[in-house]
């Protein structure tokens, strides 16, 4: 872990000093309050009678694929310059020679990049507390929906640091990962195609559709977050032993 500070610090500041952070964070914002303000006013001009259980906080994180959709397209925004542009400007030479280990470099700058996400997401929690003003929130919902979204993303991350670290280009680590964030969301919904037996089960095991509809019932299935889990440390394992191919080949 030697190096991981200096490291972190210097990542976070290439994210926000430059447009790309921000502008990704504005856009991201105000699709999702545009998500937000329209589930609100549904659910306004909807009967009483016809809700049922349901809630806004269950529809904003559960029953709509504006959730979902930004996450295939922020995640490899995030991390596609991690370890591509310092490959292709050569900068990263001198990172691998300095006193720092490879563990620590890219624990870094993934922690670098779960940082921003978890900053993307934070002004959302202003949605619960104007809910919270005007009527009863479940927090535990609340809480489990952040998690469940915390832990997805951070696979997503993960999937995106490593694509970063097999090629020098920046849009190319970005389109990789882009096809693989893609490839794991779309297999999930499998389940709703495939008929029951093992690859049903599986296509249901992995479905981020099926994670958060649980979450937004205040419902968190531990098997689901060992899978997130693993799709965190899977690539990252990946990632150390690509830079420790660089630093030693």
């Amino acid at each position: 872990m030697r190096g991981f500070w200096p490291i972190f610090k210097r990542e976070l500041f290439a994210l926000f000093v430059t447009p790309l952070a921000w502008v990704v964070i504005t856009s991201f914002l105000l699709l999702q309050g545009l998500h937000f303000f329209l589930i609100v006013v549904n659910f306004a001009a909807a009967p009483a009678e016809s809700l049922g259980d349901s809630g806004p906080v269950q529809a904003f994180f559960g029953q709509t694929m504006l959730l979902y959709v930004p996450l295939l397209l922020v995640c490899p925004l995030l991390t596609m310059r991690l370890f591509a542009e310092e490959r292709r400007s050569g900068t990263i030479e001198t990172l691998l020679t300095a006193p720092v280990g490879t563990v620590g470099v890219v624990l870094a700058k993934y922690a670098a990049a779960v940082a921003t996400y978890v900053v993307m997401w934070a002004p959302t929690v202003l949605y619960i507390v104007i809910l919270a003003r005007t009527g009863d929130v479940d927090w535990r919902v609340v809480g489990t929906s952040y998690l469940s979204v915390f832990a997805i993303g951070a696979g997503y991350l993960a999937l995106g640091v490593m694509t970063s670290a097999l090629t020098q280009s920046q849009l190319t680590a970005a389109v990789l990962s882009a096809l693989a964030i893609s490839g794991l969301f779309f297999f999930g919904f499998a389940e709703f195609i495939v008929p029951d037996g093992p690859a049903h089960d599986l296509a249901t095991h992995v479905s981020v559709w099926t994670q958060m509809n649980d979450a937004s019932r205040g419902l968190l299935d531990s098997r689901r977050l060992l899978f997130d889990a693993t799709v965190v440390l899977l690539p990252l394992f990946v990632t150390v032993r690509a830079v420790e191919a660089w630093r030693w080949g």
